[in-house]
C-alpha cells in the first residue's frame, strides 16, 4: 500500500485511515459530516496526491490527446483547463480526467504540452491506453510519483491563501489556472477546477515540497476555521453536486451520453475513439439515463441497491448515495430507462425488505448561495 508524503501528518492528527485505489489514505479526522460542512461553510483541506498526473508533450502531443480524450483540447488556451474523459471502443468510459494546457517554456519549437489528471485506480489503466493510441510525435512522461496536490475548498478558500502568493487568486476563473510560487515554494501550478462545487483552489507540487505547503497552508488558515478533510467528505461533497465518481457512477460499461455527460463529448470534432458509437446515441437517444433523486426515508440507498417501478419490476440499480450533510436528507444517484429519467419521476429503491419512495430531482441537490 502507498503512503503520500503527507501519511505521517494525517496519522498525528488522528485520521481514520485506510486503503483507497491502493494508497493508504484518510476517510476522516473528526467525522464526515463535520469535514463536510467545513468545507461547505469556510475552508477544509484534501490531501489527494494519490492522484495521476500525466505530460504529454510534442509536436503532435494535441493529436494524441484529440484522439483518447471526449472533449476538445484544441479548444484550450495556455491556462485553460478542462474536464473530459477516455471513451474505450465500446461506448464505455476507461476514467474521467482533467486536461491541462502547459505553457511552453520546456518545449522546442512547434511543440505543446499538455498535463492529464487521471483517477488513482486508473493510473497504470489510463497510462497504459493512452500508450496503445500514441502513434504520434508525442512524448509521454509520467509525474504521478514525483507530484503532491492539495485541494483547498470552501468560500474562505481564497482568503485564507491569498498571503502565501502573489498570485491574485480572485482573478483566477474557474477552469483555469497558473504557475508561480505559493508558500515560498516556486512552480505551483495553482488551478480552480475544484469537486466539491465550493470553490478554492488545488495546489501541485513537487512531492518533497508537499508537507512544506501543508504546514504553510494550515499556518495561513488558523483565522479562517481551516480544518483538514477526508475521503469521505470529498465523496459526500461531490455527490451533493451531481458529480461523477469513477468505479460508481461511470466506469468501462457507462456511455458518457448515458451518464449526463455529453457536453464533454464532443461529437462533431475529428475522430476519436467511440465517436460513431456516441453519434448514434445522440441522433437515437440512449435506453437508460443517470439520474439524481432524493429518498423520502430516514434510510439511505447504496451502491448496489436495486431500483424497482411501481409493480416490483427492477428498472436499475442505484449507483452512489449518501445522507446529504447540507440537506439533511438521502440523496442519490442511478440508471433507470429513460421513460423514468424526467424530474418528479417516482420509483422505490430496494434496502432489503424495504422499498424506499423515491423522486428523481434535476441535480445538483445542492446549490451554494
Amino acid at each position: 500500500m502507498k503512503r503520500t508524503p503527507l501519511s505521517n501528518k494525517h496519522e498525528a492528527l488522528g485520521a481514520k485511515m485506510a486503503e483507497f485505489a491502493g494508497y493508504y489514505m484518510p476517510i476522516s479526522y473528526t467525522n464526515i459530516k463535520e469535514e463536510h460542512l467545513a468545507v461547505r461553510n469556510g475552508v477544509g483541506v484534501f490531501d489527494v496526491s494519490h492522484m495521476g498526473e500525466f505530460i504529454i508533450r510534442g509536436k503532435e502531443a494535441i493529436d494524441l490527446v484529440q484522439q483518447v480524450t471526449s472533449n476538445d483540447a484544441s479548444k484550450l488556451a495556455i491556462g485553460d483547463a478542462q474536464y473530459s474523459c477516455l471513451p474505450n471502443h465500446d461506448g464505455g468510459i476507461v476514467d474521467d480526467l482533467l486536461v491541462y494546457r502547459l505553457d511552453e517554456d520546456q518545449c522546442a519549437e512547434g511543440e505543446q504540452a499538455f498535463m492529464l489528471v487521471v483517477n488513482a485506480s486508473n493510473i497504470q489503466k489510463d497510462w497504459d491506453w493512452i500508450s496503445q493510441h500514441n502513434n504520434f510525435e508525442a512524448r509521454m512522461i509520467n509525474i504521478s510519483d514525483q507530484t503532491g496536490l492539495l485541494a483547498v475548498q470552501g468560500p474562505k478558500a481564497l482568503d485564507a491563501l491569498q498571503t502565501l502568493t502573489d498570485v491574485d487568486l480572485k482573478a483566477l476563473k474557474y477552469y483555469t489556472f497558473t504557475k508561480g510560487t505559493f508558500a515560498g515554494v516556486e512552480n505551483v501550478v495553482i488551478s480552480a477546477t475544484g469537486y466539491t462545487g465550493s470553490g478554492g483552489l488545488e495546489l501541485y507540487v513537487a512531492q518533497e515540497h508537499t508537507v512544506q505547503l501543508w504546514d504553510a497552508v494550515f499556518e495561513a488558515g488558523k483565522d479562517f476555521g481551516i480544518q483538514p478533510a477526508g475521503l469521505g467528505a470529498r465523496d459526500t461533497l461531490r455527490l451533493e453536486m451531481g458529480y461523477c465518481l469513477y468505479g460508481n457512477d461511470i466506469d468501462d460499461h457507462t456511455s458518457p451520453i448515458e451518464a449526463g455527460l455529453g457536453w464533454i463529448t464532443k461529437t462533431k470534432k475529428e475522430a476519436f475513439n467511440s465517436i460513431d458509437i456516441f453519434r448514434k446515441q445522440r441522433a437515437e437517444g440512449v435506453s437508460r439515463k443517470l439520474v439524481a433523486f432524493t429518498v423520502d426515508d430516514r434510510r439511505v440507498p447504496r451502491h448496489g441497491y436495486p431500483i424497482e417501478d411501481a409493480n416490483g419490476e427492477e428498472i436499475g440499480v442505484v449507483t452512489s448515495g449518501t445522507s446529504s450533510p447540507s440537506l439533511g436528507i438521502p440523496i442519490g444517484m442511478g440508471y433507470v430507462p429513460k421513460t423514468f429519467a424526467a424530474p418528479e419521476t417516482s420509483f422505490n429503491v430496494v434496502a432489503g425488505k424495504k422499498r424506499l419512495a423515491a423522486k428523481v430531482v434535476k441535480a445538483p441537490f445542492y446549490k451554494p448561495a
